[in-house]
C-alpha cells in the first residue's frame, strides 16, 4: 500500500493542475530557473561553512576543544567518547556522520555510548551550516541569539539524551 502513496500524490498534482488550468511544464522550468538562481546565490556561504569546517578539525582545534569539554560532558552525564562528535554535529552533517559510524563499529550498535549518540543525531542539527543557507538568502545579518540558543539546545538534547538512555537500560 504504501509504495503507492508519492505515485498517487504526484498524479494528483497532475489532476489539480490540468483541473485549474496550470501549465505543469512551464511550472516546473520556472520552478527549476529559480532553484538555479538559489543555489548559485548560497553557492559561496556554503563553501565558506565546508572551508571552516575543514580547518576546524584539521588545524585541531576540535581535539584541544574536546579535551576542554570533556569534564562538562563528564559532569552532565554525557559520555566522553561523544565529545568530539557532539562538538562537530553543529557544523557538517558529514562529518558528524563519520563520527557516528566510528562510535557504532567501536563500541556495538547496542551500547549505552550508541543509543546516546543516535539521540543525538536525531535531536540536533547542523546549526553552522543551516544558518549559512536560510540567512544568506535573508537580509537579516545580525542572528542575535539563534545561534547560541541552537547550540543551548543542542547540548541540552545530548543531556537528556543521556538520562533517557540511562533511565531505560
Amino acid at each position: 500500500m504504501s509504495v503507492y502513496i508519492i505515485p498517487v500524490f504526484i498524479l494528483g498534482i497532475f489532476v489539480y493542475a490540468i483541473w485549474h488550468g496550470v501549465n505543469t511544464y512551464d511550472s516546473f522550468v520556472e520552478g527549476a530557473r529559480s532553484a538555479i538562481k538559489l543555489i548559485v546565490g548560497i553557492l559561496p556561504f556554503l563553501a565558506a561553512i565546508l572551508v571552516a569546517v575543514q580547518l576546524f578539525a584539521a588545524s585541531g582545534l576540535l581535539d584541544l576543544l574536546s579535551l576542554l569539554a570533556r569534564p562538562i560532558f563528564d559532569l552532565v552525564g554525557i559520555p566522553h567518547e561523544l565529545t568530539p562528535f557532539i562538538m562537530i554535529k553543529p557544523f557538517s552533517g558529514g562529518g558528524s556522520v563519520a563520527l557516528f559510524e566510528q562510535i557504532v563499529i567501536e563500541h556495538g550498535p547496542d551500547s549505552y555510548i550508541t543509543r546516546v549518540a543516535g539521540i543525538v543525531a536525531g535531536s540536533s542539527e547542523t546549526i553552522f551550516y543551516i544558518s549559512a543557507v536560510y540567512f544568506s538568502k535573508t537580509k537579516i545579518k545580525n542572528l542575535g541569539a539563534a545561534i547560541p540558543i541552537a547550540l543551548l539546545c543542542t547540548f541540552l538534547a545530548a543531556v537528556l539524551g543521556a538520562l533517557v538512555v540511562r533511565w531505560m537500560m
